[in-house]
């Protein structure tokens, strides 16, 4: 063999080497890249298929569920609806019937959610009616006793309205208005406590802002008739004798059997005082036109 031959071959064996050589750190330079990369180190993601079931085997199985009393697990049905087929006509008929699980289950303050959600997305719709009462229902059913703060008292009562307004004809106007009243009952009686502890401290001026409150605003209400007694007893405490007469006169004249209006009546003879009415008093004004009206508590 030559020397050019051997070096020719030579050459090319080096060459080899240094191309395997080369291989061999990029290689090894890209398993380390590869090292440092979290994605080829990641588990891969293969993707469950979940088979849906059609909208009215869930609906029926949720109305199946109703009738069980499982409150819960049936608004968990109709909300899959809701998911699953989205703007749907079932999906409308699922939000309502959820919202009536919710409520009947006694969870108030999802049921109110839901049923505004409802009014949201179907304002004109048919059970709109229906959502508006829930709405009402789920605030008028957490109303606590005259000692408490009366902010769900006050919800109800402006959901019940709205439904009287928005929706005149519909089959829940009726038994709204009884609630209604009962709402404002409660919400006079809040006045009249506080009123009365103002009396006790002789705090008169207080006294009478809580009860003018009642009169002006809750005339309807069961404690109107104590309401005009103890403005009566406030304004004589106060030497108002004018209005304090007004305000007897005026209990007497809408309600003169009772025991409030005889009370007042004895506490003005004590003073050398009848009762008077004073036509340009503000008593006089709120209760101008006043038809008193009792409307039982439907269920």
């Amino acid at each position: 063999m030559s020397f050019a031959n051997a070096y020719r071959g030579a050459k090319a064996g080096a060459v080899r080497s240094l191309v395997i050589l080369g291989l061999g750190l990029t290689v090894a330079g890209c398993e380390t890249v590869a090292s440092l990369n979290p994605f080829d180190r990641a588990e891969k993601y293969e993707p469950e298929i979940v088979e849906t079931r059609p909208a009215e085997e869930l609906y029926n199985e949720g109305l199946s569920l109703i009738d069980r009393g499982q409150w819960q697990t049936a608004a968990e049905r109709f909300e899959e609806i809701e998911e699953a087929y989205p703007y749907s006509e079932f999906a409308r008929r699922a939000l309502i019937m959820q919202a009536y699980a919710q409520f009947a289950g006694g969870a108030y303050d999802d049921s109110s959610n839901t049923a505004e959600r409802y009014l949201q997305l179907y304002p004109a719709q048919e059970d709109a009616d229906y959502a508006q009462y829930i709405l009402a229902m789920s605030n008028f059913n957490q109303i606590p006793d005259v000692t408490r703060d009366q902010t769900r008292t006050a919800e109800a009562l402006r959901a019940f309205q709205e439904l009287i307004d928005r929706y005149p004809q519909s089959d829940y106007v009726e038994d709204a208005r009884a609630k209604m009243q009962f709402a404002l009952d409660q919400l006079a009686g809040k006045e009249m406590e506080v009123g009365r502890y103002y009396l006790e401290q002789r705090n008169y001026p207080g006294a009478i802002n809580r009860f003018r409150t009642v009169v002006a605003q809750y005339q309807t209400t069961r404690h109107s008739e104590e309401a005009l007694a103890r403005l009566t007893e406030a304004y004589m405490a106060m030497g108002i004798t004018d209005e304090a007469q007004t305000a007897a006169a005026v209990l007497g004249h809408n309600f003169p059997e009772s025991q409030w209006y005889q009370d007042s009546y004895a506490l003005l003879q004590s003073g050398g005082l009848e009762p008077r009415e004073n036509r340009d008093s503000w008593i006089s004004r709120a209760f101008r036109g006043f038809t008193r009206t009792v409307i039982g508590i439907g269920g």
